[in-house]
């Protein structure tokens, strides 16, 4: 890969994962055993952390079968109109901790005698100062605008949960294996840069997904966004086939994101009908079979559970969006437009 600072923080994700479960694992196990009884989560994000709380609807639906809503930080800023938390447990997510909508939710949960818990990599961040339990994701300062190392933080967090909560051991084993198989992915990140150039007069695309990884597909396409100026937009693989599907049109190019799983067949086979109508196709999958329908195949390592494989599936997607910017002949450090740290009301 380059030297940009965004080159050094993909590559540095693997130890960053490994010392981040090393020091909030079991510490996450603590706030788990000490939360008063609660019926579902209200999860306040927005941007790459608002994806980061769509994986967590799937993981903390599937291994602890808690309903996962997504705030409306808007209620509590411009519309002066927050709902009721009756029986909530309040999280936000933020980078930063500094965005003053994502602390409103917080706030308010702790006024309306909810427990609340803050996951961000800034623990001395307004967000942390009105959360009753703070996870920090111990990544170091993001120098470079797009988040990639913070964005995998946070689904290693929200795994972490996920694992608590369920109690079988073998998913917390799971996920302490995590950060050999994210290693794994940046051996083949050469691979991935040469086939960037391909797509350098790419305009637009679509990013499919499933379950789990519906939220790789938003964040992928918001890396592309971000760094390449191309305009991405996500669908889940089943809302696609619901109308979307009628855009593609010969040479259109469809990334789609299908590990092994639950969700693996419904989106190779939607990958097997937009090729069918002509569509330049890039696979990001473990199956060698799946893989081999592709223009572009993006190898994932196998062996990686599906609920995990977030984790690993953003990663070719991250090296991908950063050779294609440099392909473009644009800095992938500083995106036009865009500051680190953004504030909504």
């Amino acid at each position: 890969m380059t030297h940009s600072l965004l080159a050094q923080e993909i590559a540095s994700q693997p130890t960053l994962l490994a010392g981040l479960l090393d020091r909030e694992l079991a510490h996450i196990g603590r706030i788990v055993a000490a939360l008063p009884p609660f019926q579902y989560v209200l999860l306040a994000a927005r941007g790459s952390s608002d994806h980061a709380g769509i994986y967590a609807k799937y993981a903390w639906g599937a291994l602890a079968g808690y309903p996962v809503a997504l705030a409306a930080p808007s209620l509590h800023t411009l519309y002066a109109a927050p709902p009721r938390m009756a029986g909530a447990l309040v999280v936000g997510v933020s980078q930063s901790g500094q965005s003053p909508d994502i602390v409103a939710v917080l706030a308010e949960g702790r006024r309306q005698g909810r427990p609340t818990i803050a996951v961000t990599n800034a623990p001395d961040s307004p967000l942390a100062a009105v959360a009753d339990h703070v996870v920090a994701l111990h990544v170091g300062r993001e120098e470079s605008v797009a988040a990639t190392k913070t964005y995998t933080a946070q689904l290693a967090v929200m795994a972490a949960f996920a694992a608590h909560w369920n109690g079988d051991p073998h998913y917390l084993a799971d996920l302490r294996r995590l950060p050999e198989a994210v290693a794994a992915i940046l051996v083949g990140a050469d691979a991935i840069a040469a086939r960037a150039e391909r797509y350098r007069y790419m305009n637009q695309c679509v990013v499919l997904g499933r379950g789990y990884n519906l939220a790789t597909a938003l964040e992928l396409a918001l890396k592309l966004k971000e760094l390449t100026y191309v305009m991405a937009t996500a669908y889940s693989s089943a809302d696609f086939r619901h109308g979307p599907i009628a855009t593609i049109a010969q040479g259109a190019p469809v990334i789609a994101v299908a590990p092994s799983g639950a969700a693996h067949a419904d989106v190779r086979a939607l990958a097997q009908e937009v090729r069918a109508r002509g569509a330049e196709l890039l696979l990001i999958a473990d199956d060698p079979a799946t893989l081999a329908l592709a223009q572009t195949p993006l190898a994932l390592p196998a062996g990686v559970p599906e609920w995990l494989s977030p984790l690993t599936a953003i990663l070719p997607g991250q090296i991908l969006a950063l050779h294609l910017a440099l392909a473009k002949g644009l800095n992938p450090d500083m995106p036009r437009g865009l500051h680190k740290v953004t504030k909504t009301t």
